[in-house]
């Protein structure tokens, strides 16, 4: 089987920085999509894809240009939804809850949220719809880290490991799965924070 190449950028500083932003949208900085851009510029890509969220869609956009390439929107690759915590800063969560959730998201998903199985279900379901050839898609931490439990099989808690901070990029080589059925195994060949 032919592996191919798919590289996932998380989207640019918002306006906003630092708040749990799942399914709120932010507007993204003009830095922050010149700094997608940038980490975007050495791929070799036949695909862009996005969130269907405004802080994804505006730096997917500046790439495709740059590449004469199309931007395929699937809002599977959104953030989690943080529910009642969507739009918050950290400091107006409950500390407890917080680190719950942190510890556990699947166990202590946000109050009205979504856990993290439906984020991996999702996410896992818009990996086997990217096309074969090398595509960049440009999504949310949250995404990416969900994309690494399915292709490489991290637990939960070792994502966290992972910083992520905006216009982050992983480069991976994906190999098909044999069976419908099972999931497509991964390797991270960059990680360019």
């Amino acid at each position: 089987m032919t592996p191919r190449t798919l590289h996932l950028l998380r989207h640019g500083a918002p306006e906003l920085p630092g708040r749990l932003m799942g399914r709120t949208d932010g507007i993204p900085t003009a830095e922050g999509i010149a700094a997608c851009v940038a980490k975007a510029a050495p791929l070799d890509i036949a695909h862009v894809v996005t969130s269907d969220l405004l802080r994804t869609r505006r730096a997917a956009e500046a790439i495709a240009v740059v590449r004469g390439l199309p931007v395929g929107v699937d809002g599977r690759w959104r953030e989690l939804d943080f529910g009642t915590w969507d739009g918050l800063a950290p400091e107006a969560v409950d500390v407890q809850a917080l680190a719950a959730f942190y510890d556990d998201p699947e166990a202590n998903p946000p109050p009205q949220g979504e856990p993290w199985s439906a984020l991996v279900a999702r996410v896992s379901a818009a990996m086997f719809a990217l096309p074969a050839e090398p595509v960049l898609v440009v999504t949310h931490g949250g995404a990416i880290r969900a994309a690494l439990h399915v292709l490489c099989g991290f637990p939960q808690r070792q994502l966290w490991a992972f910083a992520l901070p905006c216009a982050a990029r992983i480069s991976l080589q994906v190999w098909p799965a044999a069976h419908r059925d099972e999931a497509p195994t991964g390797q991270i060949t960059a990680l360019v924070p």
